[in-house]
Protein backbone atom coordinates (compact mmCIF):
# COMPACT_ATOMS: atom_id res chain seq x y z
CA UNK A 1 0.00 0.00 0.00
CA UNK A 2 3.21 2.68 0.98
CA UNK A 3 4.22 1.96 -2.83
CA UNK A 4 0.76 2.51 -4.12
CA UNK A 5 0.50 5.99 -2.50
CA UNK A 6 4.45 6.74 -3.16
CA UNK A 7 3.95 5.73 -7.00
CA UNK A 8 0.82 8.04 -7.06
CA UNK A 9 2.84 11.34 -5.18
CA UNK A 10 5.85 10.66 -7.27
CA UNK A 11 4.68 10.95 -10.47
CA UNK A 12 2.31 13.68 -9.45
CA UNK A 13 -1.15 11.98 -11.23
CA UNK A 14 -3.86 12.22 -8.67
CA UNK A 15 -2.05 16.14 -7.99
CA UNK A 16 -2.43 16.74 -11.50
CA UNK A 17 -5.97 15.46 -11.77
CA UNK A 18 -7.05 17.13 -8.86
CA UNK A 19 -5.59 20.57 -8.62
CA UNK A 20 -4.39 21.80 -12.03
CA UNK A 21 -5.57 21.92 -15.95
CA UNK A 22 -2.71 21.16 -18.31
CA UNK A 23 -2.70 21.34 -21.43
CA UNK A 24 0.31 21.34 -23.98
CA UNK A 25 1.52 24.07 -26.65
CA UNK A 26 2.89 24.08 -29.86
CA UNK A 27 5.01 27.04 -30.34
CA UNK A 28 7.40 28.01 -33.91
CA UNK A 29 10.65 29.04 -32.56
CA UNK A 30 13.39 31.06 -34.35
CA UNK A 31 17.08 31.45 -33.72
CA UNK A 32 18.95 34.24 -34.61
CA UNK A 33 23.02 34.56 -32.67
CA UNK A 34 21.70 34.55 -29.29
CA UNK A 35 18.47 35.60 -29.75
CA UNK A 36 15.59 33.14 -29.54
CA UNK A 37 12.12 34.07 -30.53
CA UNK A 38 9.07 32.36 -30.11
CA UNK A 39 5.84 32.81 -31.70
CA UNK A 40 2.34 31.16 -33.04
CA UNK A 41 1.39 29.81 -30.10
CA UNK A 42 -1.30 27.25 -30.30
CA UNK A 43 -3.34 24.80 -27.92
CA UNK A 44 -2.66 21.42 -29.46
CA UNK A 45 -5.12 19.45 -26.55
CA UNK A 46 -7.82 21.93 -25.76
CA UNK A 47 -9.38 19.11 -23.41
CA UNK A 48 -10.45 18.92 -19.42
CA UNK A 49 -7.82 17.48 -17.28
CA UNK A 50 -4.64 16.02 -17.50
CA UNK A 51 -2.65 17.02 -20.94
CA UNK A 52 0.87 16.77 -20.31
CA UNK A 53 4.64 15.41 -21.11
CA UNK A 54 4.39 16.12 -25.18
CA UNK A 55 7.00 14.93 -27.33
CA UNK A 56 7.60 14.67 -31.27
CA UNK A 57 6.94 11.63 -32.81
CA UNK A 58 8.36 12.63 -36.19
CA UNK A 59 7.84 15.57 -38.65
CA UNK A 60 3.94 15.12 -38.71
CA UNK A 61 2.87 13.93 -35.56
CA UNK A 62 3.11 15.06 -31.82
CA UNK A 63 2.59 12.88 -28.67
CA UNK A 64 1.53 13.01 -25.32
CA UNK A 65 -0.49 11.76 -22.49
CA UNK A 66 -4.26 12.93 -22.27
CA UNK A 67 -7.02 12.69 -20.36
CA UNK A 68 -9.92 10.47 -22.09
CA UNK A 69 -12.95 8.94 -20.06
CA UNK A 70 -11.25 10.03 -16.56
CA UNK A 71 -8.31 7.59 -17.45
CA UNK A 72 -4.66 9.33 -19.06
CA UNK A 73 -4.02 7.81 -22.82
CA UNK A 74 -1.63 8.39 -25.59
CA UNK A 75 -2.82 10.78 -27.67
CA UNK A 76 -1.45 11.23 -31.18
CA UNK A 77 -1.98 14.73 -32.50
CA UNK A 78 -1.51 15.23 -36.54
CA UNK A 79 -0.14 18.48 -37.23
CA UNK A 80 -1.21 18.32 -40.91
CA UNK A 81 -4.59 18.21 -40.34
CA UNK A 82 -5.12 19.57 -36.86
CA UNK A 83 -6.73 16.33 -35.51
CA UNK A 84 -6.14 13.81 -32.83
CA UNK A 85 -6.46 9.62 -32.23
CA UNK A 86 -5.66 7.60 -29.82
CA UNK A 87 -2.98 5.21 -29.55
CA UNK A 88 -4.15 2.50 -26.83
CA UNK A 89 -7.13 0.74 -25.16
CA UNK A 90 -5.62 -0.51 -21.96
CA UNK A 91 -7.15 -0.37 -18.77
CA UNK A 92 -4.33 1.66 -17.28
CA UNK A 93 -3.42 5.17 -17.68
CA UNK A 94 -0.40 6.13 -19.93
CA UNK A 95 2.30 8.52 -19.00
CA UNK A 96 5.62 9.71 -20.64
CA UNK A 97 4.57 8.51 -24.20
CA UNK A 98 8.25 8.24 -26.44
CA UNK A 99 8.77 6.98 -29.86
CA UNK A 100 11.63 3.57 -29.61
CA UNK A 101 14.12 4.25 -31.84
CA UNK A 102 14.17 2.28 -35.29
CA UNK A 103 11.26 0.55 -34.12
CA UNK A 104 7.51 1.10 -34.86
CA UNK A 105 6.34 1.47 -31.60
CA UNK A 106 6.09 3.82 -28.76
CA UNK A 107 6.95 3.20 -24.72
CA UNK A 108 5.00 4.65 -22.56
CA UNK A 109 5.25 4.54 -18.19
CA UNK A 110 1.91 2.69 -17.18
CA UNK A 111 -0.16 2.78 -13.83
CA UNK A 112 -2.52 -0.12 -13.45
CA UNK A 113 -5.65 -0.26 -11.95
CA UNK A 114 -4.05 -2.45 -8.80
CA UNK A 115 -1.22 -0.28 -8.18
CA UNK A 116 1.38 -1.80 -10.63
CA UNK A 117 3.29 0.37 -12.32
CA UNK A 118 5.94 -0.78 -15.25
CA UNK A 119 7.47 0.45 -18.98
CA UNK A 120 5.31 -0.67 -21.47
CA UNK A 121 5.89 -0.51 -25.11
CA UNK A 122 2.65 -0.35 -27.51
CA UNK A 123 2.67 -1.32 -31.69
CA UNK A 124 1.68 1.56 -33.82
CA UNK A 125 -0.06 -0.64 -36.27
CA UNK A 126 -2.29 -2.40 -33.67
CA UNK A 127 -1.78 -0.70 -30.28
CA UNK A 128 -0.82 -3.86 -28.74
CA UNK A 129 1.21 -3.46 -25.32
CA UNK A 130 3.66 -5.49 -23.65
CA UNK A 131 6.26 -5.22 -20.67
CA UNK A 132 9.49 -3.85 -21.39
CA UNK A 133 11.53 -4.19 -18.30
CA UNK A 134 10.34 -6.31 -15.46
CA UNK A 135 12.17 -5.83 -11.99
CA UNK A 136 11.57 -2.08 -11.61
CA UNK A 137 9.24 1.10 -10.87
CA UNK A 138 10.31 3.45 -13.80
CA UNK A 139 8.74 6.76 -13.35
CA UNK A 140 10.68 8.64 -15.88
CA UNK A 141 12.91 8.02 -18.46
CA UNK A 142 14.35 8.60 -21.99
CA UNK A 143 15.74 6.06 -25.05
CA UNK A 144 19.74 6.22 -25.73
CA UNK A 145 19.02 3.92 -28.38
CA UNK A 146 16.57 1.22 -28.85
CA UNK A 147 18.15 -1.88 -26.53
CA UNK A 148 19.26 0.98 -23.89
CA UNK A 149 16.53 2.95 -21.05
CA UNK A 150 18.23 5.59 -18.66
CA UNK A 151 15.24 5.77 -16.52
CA UNK A 152 14.15 6.97 -12.71
CA UNK A 153 13.48 4.12 -10.74
CA UNK A 154 11.02 4.38 -7.61
CA UNK A 155 12.84 2.70 -4.44
CA UNK A 156 11.50 3.52 -0.88
CA UNK A 157 11.14 7.50 -0.96
CA UNK A 158 13.31 8.19 -4.41
CA UNK A 159 14.23 8.32 -7.79
CA UNK A 160 17.25 6.63 -8.37
CA UNK A 161 18.92 6.71 -11.76
CA UNK A 162 19.18 3.10 -13.48
CA UNK A 163 20.35 2.53 -16.80
CA UNK A 164 18.43 -1.16 -18.29
CA UNK A 165 19.92 -3.20 -21.35
CA UNK A 166 16.53 -4.84 -22.58
CA UNK A 167 18.67 -7.11 -24.46
CA UNK A 168 20.50 -8.15 -21.93
CA UNK A 169 18.06 -7.99 -19.31
CA UNK A 170 19.44 -6.08 -16.96
CA UNK A 171 19.34 -2.93 -15.32
CA UNK A 172 22.02 -0.87 -13.09
CA UNK A 173 22.04 1.79 -10.49
CA UNK A 174 24.33 4.68 -10.73
CA UNK A 175 23.05 7.29 -8.94
CA UNK A 176 20.33 8.18 -6.22
CA UNK A 177 18.11 11.38 -5.67
CA UNK A 178 17.57 12.12 -9.61
CA UNK A 179 14.48 14.22 -10.80
CA UNK A 180 12.04 13.77 -13.91
CA UNK A 181 13.82 14.94 -16.51
CA UNK A 182 15.80 12.98 -19.16
CA UNK A 183 16.84 13.86 -22.44
CA UNK A 184 19.82 12.52 -25.17
CA UNK A 185 21.87 15.64 -25.60
CA UNK A 186 22.10 16.54 -29.53
CA UNK A 187 25.24 15.68 -31.28
CA UNK A 188 26.64 13.60 -28.57
CA UNK A 189 26.44 10.29 -27.01
CA UNK A 190 25.68 11.60 -23.42
CA UNK A 191 22.24 11.79 -21.63
CA UNK A 192 21.48 14.90 -19.33
CA UNK A 193 19.23 14.09 -16.21
CA UNK A 194 18.49 16.30 -13.03
CA UNK A 195 20.36 15.46 -9.60
CA UNK A 196 19.36 16.53 -6.63
CA UNK A 197 22.23 14.92 -4.56
CA UNK A 198 22.40 18.41 -2.88
CA UNK A 199 19.26 19.22 -2.13
CA UNK A 200 19.99 23.06 -2.39
CA UNK A 201 21.26 23.27 -5.78
CA UNK A 202 20.30 21.16 -8.36
CA UNK A 203 22.60 20.33 -11.26
CA UNK A 204 21.94 18.88 -14.91
CA UNK A 205 24.47 16.39 -15.20
CA UNK A 206 25.48 14.28 -18.01
CA UNK A 207 25.49 10.50 -18.15
CA UNK A 208 27.48 8.16 -20.91
CA UNK A 209 25.53 5.15 -20.48
CA UNK A 210 27.82 2.57 -21.65
CA UNK A 211 30.86 3.83 -19.47
CA UNK A 212 28.35 5.67 -16.63
CA UNK A 213 30.77 8.61 -16.93
CA UNK A 214 29.33 11.36 -15.61
CA UNK A 215 29.75 15.27 -15.69
CA UNK A 216 28.36 18.34 -14.01
CA UNK A 217 27.08 20.42 -17.13
CA UNK A 218 25.03 23.54 -14.66
CA UNK A 219 23.20 24.42 -12.16
CA UNK A 220 19.05 24.48 -12.52
CA UNK A 221 17.19 27.36 -11.99
CA UNK A 222 16.14 27.41 -8.20
CA UNK A 223 13.32 24.87 -8.08
CA UNK A 224 13.31 23.95 -11.48
CA UNK A 225 13.73 20.57 -13.08
CA UNK A 226 11.86 20.33 -16.33
CA UNK A 227 14.31 21.44 -19.15
CA UNK A 228 14.99 20.34 -23.01
CA UNK A 229 17.61 20.93 -25.47
CA UNK A 230 17.62 23.05 -28.28
CA UNK A 231 20.65 22.33 -29.69
CA UNK A 232 24.51 20.91 -28.21
CA UNK A 233 24.49 24.10 -26.46
CA UNK A 234 21.50 26.09 -25.46
CA UNK A 235 18.91 24.40 -22.60
CA UNK A 236 15.90 25.70 -22.61
CA UNK A 237 13.58 25.63 -19.02
CA UNK A 238 10.18 27.23 -17.59
CA UNK A 239 9.91 28.89 -14.51
CA UNK A 240 6.05 29.76 -13.78
CA UNK A 241 5.50 31.20 -17.03
CA UNK A 242 8.65 32.75 -18.75
CA UNK A 243 10.65 30.56 -20.60
CA UNK A 244 14.46 30.93 -20.15
CA UNK A 245 17.69 29.60 -22.15
CA UNK A 246 20.95 28.72 -21.05
CA UNK A 247 24.26 28.92 -23.46
CA UNK A 248 26.74 27.12 -22.42
CA UNK A 249 30.28 28.73 -22.60
CA UNK A 250 28.34 31.63 -23.13
CA UNK A 251 25.65 32.37 -20.37
CA UNK A 252 26.56 33.06 -17.08
CA UNK A 253 23.03 32.99 -15.61
CA UNK A 254 19.17 32.01 -17.31
CA UNK A 255 18.64 34.38 -19.39
CA UNK A 256 14.15 35.72 -19.95
CA UNK A 257 13.19 33.90 -23.43
CA UNK A 258 9.26 34.77 -22.99
CA UNK A 259 6.67 35.67 -21.27
CA UNK A 260 3.72 33.36 -21.81
CA UNK A 261 1.30 34.40 -19.93
CA UNK A 262 -0.64 35.79 -23.48
CA UNK A 263 -0.91 31.92 -23.77
CA UNK A 264 -3.09 31.37 -20.60
CA UNK A 265 0.21 29.64 -19.52
CA UNK A 266 0.49 29.96 -15.72
CA UNK A 267 3.16 27.85 -14.70
CA UNK A 268 5.53 25.89 -17.53
CA UNK A 269 5.91 22.05 -16.69
CA UNK A 270 7.55 20.23 -19.37
CA UNK A 271 9.50 21.39 -22.88
CA UNK A 272 10.07 19.68 -26.11
CA UNK A 273 11.57 20.20 -29.34
CA UNK A 274 11.93 18.74 -32.63
CA UNK A 275 15.48 18.07 -34.24
CA UNK A 276 14.97 20.99 -36.04
CA UNK A 277 14.71 23.31 -33.31
CA UNK A 278 12.38 25.33 -34.92
CA UNK A 279 9.50 24.15 -33.08
CA UNK A 280 8.76 23.86 -29.12
CA UNK A 281 5.97 22.08 -27.36
CA UNK A 282 5.04 22.99 -23.70
CA UNK A 283 3.19 21.58 -21.05
CA UNK A 284 1.73 24.08 -18.49
CA UNK A 285 -1.01 24.68 -15.46
CA UNK A 286 -3.14 27.51 -17.69
CA UNK A 287 -5.64 30.09 -16.16
CA UNK A 288 -9.21 29.38 -16.07
CA UNK A 289 -9.86 32.01 -18.63
CA UNK A 290 -7.95 30.80 -21.67
CA UNK A 291 -9.03 30.08 -24.67
CA UNK A 292 -7.59 28.45 -27.58
CA UNK A 293 -6.13 31.51 -29.43
CA UNK A 294 -3.17 31.40 -31.25
CA UNK A 295 -0.55 33.60 -29.51
CA UNK A 296 3.24 34.86 -30.47
CA UNK A 297 3.96 34.93 -26.83
CA UNK A 298 4.45 38.77 -27.17
CA UNK A 299 1.19 40.17 -26.59
CA UNK A 300 0.10 41.61 -23.43
CA UNK A 301 -1.99 39.61 -21.22
CA UNK A 302 -4.85 41.95 -21.02
CA UNK A 303 -4.73 42.89 -24.69
CA UNK A 304 -7.94 43.26 -26.51
CA UNK A 305 -8.87 40.37 -29.18
CA UNK A 306 -10.57 40.83 -32.51
CA UNK A 307 -13.37 38.93 -33.63
CA UNK A 308 -11.36 36.92 -36.01
CA UNK A 309 -9.52 36.01 -32.89
CA UNK A 310 -11.99 34.71 -30.40
CA UNK A 311 -13.35 30.61 -30.63
CA UNK A 312 -15.82 30.10 -33.28
CA UNK A 313 -19.06 27.98 -32.78
CA UNK A 314 -17.13 25.41 -35.22
CA UNK A 315 -14.12 24.72 -33.32
CA UNK A 316 -16.78 23.60 -30.23
CA UNK A 317 -18.31 21.16 -32.68
CA UNK A 318 -15.63 19.60 -33.29
CA UNK A 319 -14.88 18.79 -29.94
CA UNK A 320 -18.14 17.54 -28.94
CA UNK A 321 -17.90 15.27 -32.30
CA UNK A 322 -14.90 13.95 -31.33
CA UNK A 323 -15.91 12.89 -27.76
CA UNK A 324 -18.96 11.74 -28.94
CA UNK A 325 -17.47 9.41 -31.80
CA UNK A 326 -14.37 7.95 -29.20
CA UNK A 327 -16.74 7.47 -26.58
CA UNK A 328 -19.17 5.45 -29.02
CA UNK A 329 -15.72 3.57 -29.56
CA UNK A 330 -14.97 2.46 -26.11
CA UNK A 331 -18.30 1.24 -25.86
CA UNK A 332 -17.66 -0.91 -29.27
CA UNK A 333 -14.80 -2.51 -27.63
CA UNK A 334 -16.44 -3.29 -24.49
CA UNK A 335 -19.32 -4.93 -26.58
CA UNK A 336 -21.86 -2.76 -23.98
CA UNK A 337 -24.92 -2.50 -26.47
CA UNK A 338 -26.76 0.22 -24.34
CA UNK A 339 -23.66 2.65 -23.77
CA UNK A 340 -23.22 1.93 -27.28
CA UNK A 341 -26.94 2.76 -28.67
CA UNK A 342 -27.28 5.37 -26.55
CA UNK A 343 -24.86 7.96 -28.70
CA UNK A 344 -27.10 7.25 -31.72
CA UNK A 345 -30.04 9.23 -33.26
CA UNK A 346 -33.11 7.32 -33.39
CA UNK A 347 -33.43 8.23 -37.29
CA UNK A 348 -29.84 6.95 -37.96
CA UNK A 349 -28.89 5.82 -40.72
CA UNK A 350 -25.63 3.09 -42.16
CA UNK A 351 -24.79 3.67 -45.76
CA UNK A 352 -22.25 1.69 -47.45
CA UNK A 353 -20.27 3.75 -49.61
CA UNK A 354 -21.22 5.82 -51.17
CA UNK A 355 -24.87 6.00 -50.51
CA UNK A 356 -26.16 2.09 -50.61
CA UNK A 357 -28.30 2.49 -47.57
CA UNK A 358 -27.64 -0.54 -45.19
CA UNK A 359 -29.80 0.16 -41.81
CA UNK A 360 -32.60 2.63 -41.34
CA UNK A 361 -33.48 3.64 -37.49
CA UNK A 362 -32.15 2.91 -34.72
CA UNK A 363 -33.88 -0.28 -33.34
CA UNK A 364 -32.62 -2.21 -36.69
CA UNK A 365 -29.34 -0.84 -35.82
CA UNK A 366 -29.34 -2.21 -32.18
CA UNK A 367 -30.96 -5.54 -33.48
CA UNK A 368 -27.71 -6.30 -35.61
CA UNK A 369 -25.09 -5.37 -33.33
CA UNK A 370 -26.33 -6.62 -30.27
CA UNK A 371 -26.02 -10.07 -32.23
CA UNK A 372 -22.52 -8.60 -33.30
CA UNK A 373 -21.25 -8.65 -29.93
CA UNK A 374 -22.43 -11.40 -28.60
CA UNK A 375 -21.32 -13.70 -31.61
CA UNK A 376 -17.42 -12.09 -31.00
CA UNK A 377 -15.79 -12.39 -28.40
CA UNK A 378 -12.48 -11.00 -29.29
CA UNK A 379 -14.14 -7.54 -31.11
CA UNK A 380 -11.96 -4.33 -31.36
CA UNK A 381 -11.42 -1.64 -33.37
CA UNK A 382 -8.09 0.05 -33.37
CA UNK A 383 -7.96 3.80 -34.79
CA UNK A 384 -4.96 3.78 -36.85
CA UNK A 385 -5.92 7.83 -38.27
CA UNK A 386 -9.06 10.41 -37.38
CA UNK A 387 -9.80 13.77 -38.96
CA UNK A 388 -12.31 15.81 -37.52
CA UNK A 389 -13.51 18.69 -40.34
CA UNK A 390 -16.73 20.48 -38.12
CA UNK A 391 -19.55 17.76 -37.15
CA UNK A 392 -18.19 15.20 -39.30
CA UNK A 393 -15.45 12.39 -37.88
CA UNK A 394 -13.51 10.35 -40.17
CA UNK A 395 -11.74 7.23 -38.94
CA UNK A 396 -9.35 4.93 -39.97
CA UNK A 397 -10.15 1.62 -38.57
CA UNK A 398 -8.60 -1.58 -38.08
CA UNK A 399 -10.64 -4.26 -36.47
CA UNK A 400 -9.89 -7.66 -35.16
CA UNK A 401 -13.34 -10.53 -35.24
CA UNK A 402 -13.27 -13.88 -34.52
CA UNK A 403 -9.97 -14.28 -35.24
CA UNK A 404 -9.47 -12.16 -38.13
CA UNK A 405 -8.54 -8.54 -39.06
CA UNK A 406 -9.65 -6.03 -41.24
CA UNK A 407 -9.51 -2.49 -42.27
CA UNK A 408 -12.18 -0.09 -42.66
CA UNK A 409 -13.36 3.80 -42.56
CA UNK A 410 -15.88 4.77 -41.02
CA UNK A 411 -17.19 8.64 -41.99
CA UNK A 412 -19.36 9.55 -38.90
CA UNK A 413 -21.69 12.57 -38.65
CA UNK A 414 -23.02 13.94 -35.31
CA UNK A 415 -26.00 16.87 -35.23
CA UNK A 416 -27.19 17.93 -32.17
CA UNK A 417 -25.23 15.85 -29.66
CA UNK A 418 -26.38 12.40 -31.35
CA UNK A 419 -24.29 9.98 -34.25
CA UNK A 420 -27.08 11.01 -37.19
CA UNK A 421 -25.14 9.02 -39.99
CA UNK A 422 -22.50 6.67 -40.55
CA UNK A 423 -20.81 5.56 -43.93
CA UNK A 424 -18.17 2.72 -44.04
CA UNK A 425 -15.83 2.07 -46.71
CA UNK A 426 -14.26 -1.15 -46.52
Amino acid sequence: MKQYFLILFTLVFSVSFSQSNTEVFLFDIETQGSKIDVKNGKNLSNNEGYDNQPTFLNDRYILFASTRNNQTDIAKYDMRYDSKSWLNFSEGGEYTPLKIPNKNAVSAVRLDPDGKQRLYTYNMSNGESSELIEDIVVAYYTWYDEQTVVSAVIEDDNLNLYVSNLEEGRSRKYQLNVGRSFHKIPGSNLVSYISKENENKWQIKSLNPISGTTKVIANTMEGVEDICWLNSKTILCGKDNILYKLTLQKDNNWKQVADLSSSGITKITRLATNPESDKLLIAGDISTTTSSTPTDGKTTPDETTTPDDTTTESSTTVSDAETIVQRNLDAYNARDIDAFMKDYADDVKLYAYPNTLQTDGKDAMRKGYKDWFDRVPDLRAYIKKRIVIGNKVIDEEQVTANGQVFNAVAIYEVENGKILKVTFIQ
